[in-house]
Order: structure tokens, then C-alpha cells, then sequence
């Protein structure tokens, strides 16, 4: 499992997720995603979740913290996964408790997430 950061060109974070999710990764990717917003300003989030497995049971997860100190930075995030993991993600993330807008993408329409992303 692994889970990273590969770009963050503009204002644009991707984030690369493979395997099953664990807590520690999320709050890896959280706390550097925080050096990007301090740095940068205002962000958008492109998560690209490649076999992904799900989430390991360990954890904090219902730990709020990033989402109440940095959701005024995030302007928008696509999620980009296999079909079976649609309602999950965006439950996951929290859509529509959110202030900005959360879409989810099947892995063929990369480039329609990266698209969207872009518009204003």
C-alpha cells in the first residue's frame, strides 16, 4: 500500500493511492498537504485511488481535525476510482457536508477529473 503525493504543479495536489489505506498514510498525505496550502495558498485535490482495497480498520478516522483547520484552503477535489468504490469515496470525503464541490471519476475519465479540476 502505498499512498503519496506525485504532483503538485499550480495549484492542483494529486495524491496516489494503491492497496488498503492506512491511517498513519492519511495523515502523512494530510500534514503534507498542509505544507503545500502554508506555502501555496488555496489548493485543489485530485485523488487517484489505483487497486485500491480500502481502509485499514486502525485508526482515527472519524478524527476531523484537517477538514475543520483546512477545508477554507480546498477549492475543489476529484476522486478518480473503480466504480465499486464510488459511495464509499464520497462518504469517505465527506461530499455534501463539505463547502466545496467533490466528484467522483471512473479511472477512463482522468483527464475529464484533471478538466473539471481546472474550471472555475
Amino acid at each position: 500500500m502505498t499512498a503519496e503525493i506525485i504532483n503538485h504543479t499550480d495549484n492542483i495536489i494529486t495524491v496516489k493511492i494503491t492497496g488498503k489505506l492506512s491511517y498513519p498514510q492519511l495523515i502523512a498525505i494530510q500534514n503534507s498537504a498542509i505544507s503545500i496550502i502554508r506555502q501555496q495558498g488555496n489548493i485543489r485535490l485530485l485523488i487517484i485511488a489505483e487497486n485500491f482495497k480500502g481502509w485499514e480498520k486502525e485508526g482515527d478516522w472519524g478524527d476531523l481535525t484537517f477538514q475543520t483547520e483546512n477545508d477554507a484552503y480546498i477549492e475543489k477535489m476529484a476522486i478518480v476510482g473503480e466504480k465499486q468504490w464510488e459511495e464509499m469515496a464520497l462518504m469517505f470525503s465527506a461530499k455534501g457536508f463539505r463547502e466545496f464541490p467533490i466528484e467522483y471519476f471512473q479511472p477512463d475519465d482522468l483527464l475529464k477529473a484533471q478538466l473539471w479540476l481546472k474550471e472555475d
